[in-house]
């Protein structure tokens, strides 16, 4: 079995019971009474993923490190993945969410958004500090070859900011304009 779809089994996982347990459970009644909505709830919520995450990972490296399980690191092109990459990835798109205001109305619907949000920053938190000593002691610069996968990736997010930021208010305005009757 691959890391990356341990990973992605173990968010998933993690995030479904979590969401289970603060919505239909006596747990979840109990935090809603005493835990108000914003921000405390989702702080909570953020910390709880953030260690359940932070010790899954670890258990999950020792595994891997001492031949324990069918678990193997993730590689993508005989490459190993770190996995801060998956926590980079997964704290830009709940970022990307907060911009768009995801989870931020009073409505159950957005009440769940916001605990979906916030159990995901802390899992992507957990990826990412969990490594922090290799985003601290890099040894590759960026005026290399690889160098250019980080102007790649600027590039792409900057594309998805700018279409978020002029174009879904242009494709709004299109469709308004196509229902409106001449």
């Amino acid at each position: 079995m691959t890391g990356v779809l341990v990973l992605l089994i173990f968010v998933v996982l993690m995030t479904a019971v979590l969401l289970f347990l603060l919505h239909l459970t006596r747990l979840g009644k109990l935090i809603h009474e005493h835990i108000p909505e914003r921000p405390h709830r989702r702080l909570f919520l953020a910390s709880v993923s953030f260690f359940i995450t932070f010790l899954a990972v670890r258990l999950l490296v020792v595994a891997v490190v001492h031949h324990i399980g069918p678990f193997t690191w993730v590689t993508m092109g005989g490459r190993h993945v770190h996995h801060l990459v998956w926590g980079i990835l997964i704290l830009l798109a709940v970022g990307y969410g907060y911009l768009l205001e995801l989870g931020s109305e009073g409505t159950p619907n957005s009440i769940f958004v916001g605990a979906l949000m916030s159990i995901l920053f802390g899992a992507g938190a957990a990826l990412t500090l969990d490594e922090f000593a290799l985003w601290l002691n890099l040894e590759n610069d960026y005026w290399n070859r690889q160098g250019r996968e980080s102007i790649d990736a600027v590039i792409l997010f900057g594309a998805l900011l700018a279409i978020g930021t002029w174009g879904a208010p242009l494709f709004s305005a299109l469709a308004r304009k196509k229902k409106v009757p001449r």
